[in-house]
């Protein structure tokens, strides 16, 4: 059958905006990525940057095994030599993560409608003999087990987004008396005390907002919202917040008044301690949104891949108040039924003139954290990691980090350098063609950076060095038995 015009065009790579002058230059473009922070990963006594190369192109271009020894067989290192540059080499995690932010202040799409988007994550770990991990909820999984949780902060602007910085959480168990040689056998700083998930999401929006990085929302789920001492940190800085709470979040619908009660008898104690004075209750915001006078209104956020961002929302002022307040907060409650009926309710300190329309599009960011961190796992290897110790936990992260802030760069780059035909809409009918993804990148990356063969005596060597390793392993354990056998 012959090709039409049209069809010719529908798969032409130039008309999609991939002329091969762009994915032939892929490699050096990731050279360049990685020559600008090779600074970065240079001790005082040694230039180790080359492993970061090895490293980064590693976990873009490899499909699975995107740990330690996998990245070093792939790349022609000895794994002993990549194991100790992510575990013991001193470089400075957060001197890269501080330069991919001053990048990002400097690119101006960055500059208006940026939202930084606050999530944790947890990964499943066989013991809790690596740092962080503990039984502790697991949401991937949906129950409790033995996780390692990190804190994960991401900016996401007219769909692109990036991981921009990242905390290991230690639950507070691991600050236990006798737990001072464990932390310091496993790495952690001397100097780390035990923070809850909130306070290190608001170490990193501190952070963030200091180095100037542009943002107008910060958004997150439901552990971030129902902290009232977040949201009052945020207010006090003047940043604005859209973060999600639960169905059962009571807030008062009449602004309460708050005072001390009177006095009940000539003997009674004086009351110290502010109360709410007024009749009004506090009422459960799920109890808001099934109120059948609850006025729902459809709102189109944005086109998506899969159609229409456009569900039914409703907003209100609300009150709030915690014990020990000596007055209300004002804030929004906003609340978005979707298309099969759940309904979701979120807190806002944004402006009281603001319209629904800017209130459901803050709402609608948290998404990206999602696309942030299946990116981060699936594509960039994040979750392939078998890091034990702390500062192998931050120099992947950093890594991690410097590889998706590639693809964003990359996406954005050709997007406003390679346009894609207009005829394209009308031929294909749609009003919006696909974004390229990070998938499409790596795939790019591959074909333009084959990964190499494995030749039979290269293979063997490898399987010899895995018997040496499994057999060293063992006499650890053994020793470590015996000691634990000896007399006290």
């Amino acid at each position: 059958m012959a090709t039409t015009k049209n069809e010719s065009k529908v798969f032409d790579p130039r008309a999609w905006g991939l002329p091969p002058e762009a994915i032939e230059g892929l490699g050096e473009r990731l050279y360049e990525h990685w020559d600008r922070f090779a600074d970065c990963f240079t001790t005082q006594t040694r230039d180790t940057s080359y492993y970061a190369l090895d490293y980064l192109s590693g976990m873009l271009r490899m499909k699975t095994d995107r740990h330690f020894s996998g990245i070093a067989r792939t790349s022609g290192n000895s794994p002993q030599n990549i194991q100790h540059f992510m575990t013991n080499s001193p470089w400075s995690s957060q001197e890269v993560t501080t330069q991919i932010r001053q990048e990002i202040i400097e690119t101006p799409i960055f500059a208006k409608g940026s939202a930084l988007v606050l999530d944790e994550s947890a990964e499943e770990k066989a013991s809790a003999e690596t740092v962080g991990a503990s039984r502790q909820y697991n949401g991937r999984l949906g129950k409790v087990d033995i996780s390692q949780v990190g804190v994960f902060l991401s900016l996401v602007n007219d769909g692109l987004w990036t991981w921009i910085d990242g905390e290991l959480f230690l639950p507070e168990s691991w600050f236990a008396p006798g737990m001072e040689n464990k932390r310091a056998r496993l790495g952690v700083p001397p100097d780390r005390q035990f923070a809850t998930k909130i306070e290190l999401g608001w170490q990193m929006i501190e952070r963030v907002q200091s180095e100037g990085v542009p943002f107008e929302w910060v958004v997150g789920d439901a552990l971030y919202g129902q902290s009232v001492w977040l949201r009052r940190k945020l207010a006090g800085a003047e940043l604005r917040y859209m973060l999600d709470v639960k169905g059962d979040v009571r807030v008062y619908v009449e602004r309460p008044e708050i005072g001390l009660p009177v006095r009940r008898g000539a003997k009674g104690k004086q009351p110290t301690r502010p109360r709410v004075l007024s009749e009004g209750k506090a009422v459960e915001v799920r109890s808001l949104s099934a109120d059948p006078e609850t006025n729902w209104t459809r709102v189109w956020v944005r086109s998506t891949e899969r159609g229409e961002l456009n569900d039914e929302f409703s907003a209100r002022r609300v009150w709030t108040w915690t014990e020990g307040e000596t007055e209300p907060t004002e804030e929004w409650l906003l609340m978005r039924r979707s298309s099969d009926g759940k309904v979701q309710h979120a807190l806002s300190n944004a402006h009281r003139e603001s319209t629904l329309e800017s209130l459901a599009w803050g709402k609608c960011q948290r998404v990206f954290i999602e696309c942030s961190n299946r990116d981060a796992k699936s594509e960039a290897g994040w979750d392939e990691s078998e890091a034990r110790k702390y500062p192998a936990w931050e120099h992947h992260l950093a890594l991690t980090i410097l590889a998706t802030w590639f693809i964003t760069q990359t996406k954005l780059e050709w997007r406003e350098k390679y346009h894609r035909d207009p005829e394209l809409h009308e031929q294909l009918e749609v009003d919006l063609l696909p974004a390229l993804s990070i998938a499409n990148i790596r795939e790019l990356l591959r074909a333009v950076m084959p990964l190499p063969q494995l030749t039979p005596e290269y293979a063997t060597q490898l399987v010899v060095e895995h018997f040496v390793n499994r057999t060293r392993s063992r006499k650890s354990r053994m020793k470590s038995m015996s000691r634990q056998q000896l007399p006290t």
